[in-house]
């Protein structure tokens, strides 16, 4: 791989799988038995708060209990050793990447370890509860709520992640569905730029037709093999 000098990976809910924490959309079509539409859209938030922030306060404490697998360490090595450009674009809200060691990182879906205070505008990291409406640290308003993107609002950084990708030799989506836009499309746009493309997935996603090369298999074992590949050469 001697031609490659920039890389972009996209991580997805099956990276984090073998961590315990599920995908975000089971085959029921449920989130945490829960319809998507009644935990994940503003219009949610609006309808039922308490619901939403309960959902989330679980969803917190799920990130917290869990920890980094193969694949997230595997990453890690790979942003350490690698002396070329990297950013590696994750829709999870957990911070797996980051407690493997891996600093090169960004959540376009936001982090449930991160508020945000409606009254102010301020995020805050945090551990704790939103139920019982705890005040802003910077404001005092009870008016936090998960830093999450939800369905019908814009992903974070996206001209930051397209800006990368146009730049990238090399594009590689890891334990995704590709159903979810805008994230779906960045294989499209890696590969109208000439970068290589890479699937590692348990399964063929969505997308599988648009990628040079798909690997079938956990991402506990195919990440880590992949990444000695690239540092091997």
């Amino acid at each position: 791989m001697t031609a490659i000098r920039n890389i972009v990976i996209l991580t997805g809910a099956g990276i984090s799988a073998e961590s315990g924490l599920r995908t975000f959309r089971a085959e029921d079509g449920l989130w945490e038995d829960h319809r998507v539409e009644d935990v994940a859209t503003p219009e949610a938030f609006r309808r039922d708060p308490e619901l939403v922030q309960r959902f989330y306060d679980e969803r917190r404490a799920g990130v917290l209990a869990a920890r980094p697998n193969p694949a997230h360490e595997a990453l890690a090595r790979l942003d350490r050793e690698w002396d070329g450009e990297l950013l590696i674009v994750t829709q999870n809200i957990d911070d797996l990447h980051e407690r493997a060691g891996a600093a090169r990182v960004l959540h376009m879906h936001g982090e449930a370890l991160s508020v945000w205070c409606l009254a102010c505008d301020a995020r805050h990291h945090w551990e704790g509860a939103l139920l019982d409406g705890p005040p802003c640290p910077s404001c005092g308003q009870a008016a936090l709520r998960p830093d999450i993107v939800w369905f019908g609002e814009m992903p974070y950084r996206m001209e930051e992640i397209f800006r990368a990708i146009s730049r990238a030799d090399m594009f590689v989506s890891i334990g995704t569905s590709g159903a979810v836009y805008p994230a779906a499309g960045f294989v499209q746009q890696a590969s109208s730029h000439r970068a290589r493309t890479l699937e590692l997935n348990l399964e063929p996603s969505q997308g599988s037709h648009w990628f040079e090369e798909t690997r079938l298999g956990a991402a506990s074992v195919l990440v880590p093999e992949w990444v000695e590949e690239v540092l091997g050469d």
